[in-house]
């Protein structure tokens, strides 16, 4: 564990958590077991997205962003594209609703979230988890406070209850003057609130039920 977070801040979040090591391990094998059923099932959907997306727009298929994952190592992400390429060159590391840099096949693949399915490539290696916090960019993660770096005692998942929460949050983010700032000031403190109570209740029947609650939350929008 790195040395900033070997804090009193993080200290109960690591004690909870090694009071739960076979319900972690049974985690760790229902990452890769569902990852692998849900590739079975999904890899007409991979093919479909990616003839859609090289169709819309020039650039890859995959967005590939470096993330901040377990005990604060960086990795690249798995995301199908939505977005135009350099976009991160041309605005906010966050969207808001209406960015214009969203493609027509992105807004489509965005709305039904179907940019997260390309994740099982991060699940299956080991780099997320189904349920877990969202892994953000090393910017935002270096405006963490010292109990928030907790949160990076387990590999970041495609879900959690702050997601669910915040499922609309580029609404929320519309017509902020700076989005960056918005975000790290008013937007994550209230999702990092939620992930660090659910860290220190962490529970692999509560995580299963996450990822039905999440089902239900993206049938609803959709």
């Amino acid at each position: 564990m790195p040395k900033d977070m070997r804090v009193d801040e993080v200290r109960p979040y690591y004690d909870e958590l090694a009071g739960h090591r076979m319900g972690l391990f049974a985690k760790r094998i229902f990452d890769i077991c569902g990852s692998l059923f849900l590739f079975a099932l999904t890899w007409w959907l991979f093919i479909i997205l990616a003839v859609a997306i090289k169709f819309d727009s020039p650039g890859p298929v995959f967005f590939r962003q470096e993330r901040v994952g377990r005990y604060g190592k960086t990795f690249r992400i798995f995301k199908f594209r939505t977005m135009c390429v350099d976009a991160e060159k041309k605005g906010a590391q966050v969207t808001s609703a209406g960015d214009s840099r969203i493609t027509r096949v992105g807004s489509v693949i965005r709305k039904c979230r179907l940019d997260e399915v390309a994740q099982l490539i991060d699940i299956l290696r080991g780099t997320m988890s189904f349920v877990g916090t969202r892994p953000e960019v090393p910017r935002y993660v270096a405006a963490y406070t010292a109990e928030m770096r907790a949160t990076l005692l387990l590999a970041p998942g495609v879900t959690s209850r702050a997601s669910i929460e915040f499922k609309d949050e580029d609404a929320l983010l519309e017509g902020a003057e700076d989005v960056d700032s918005a975000y790290t000031n008013l937007v994550l403190p209230k999702k990092m609130e939620l992930n660090l109570r659910d860290l220190s209740h962490f529970s692999f029947w509560g995580e299963i039920a996450t990822m039905f609650a999440t089902v239900v939350a993206v049938a609803r929008r959709g």
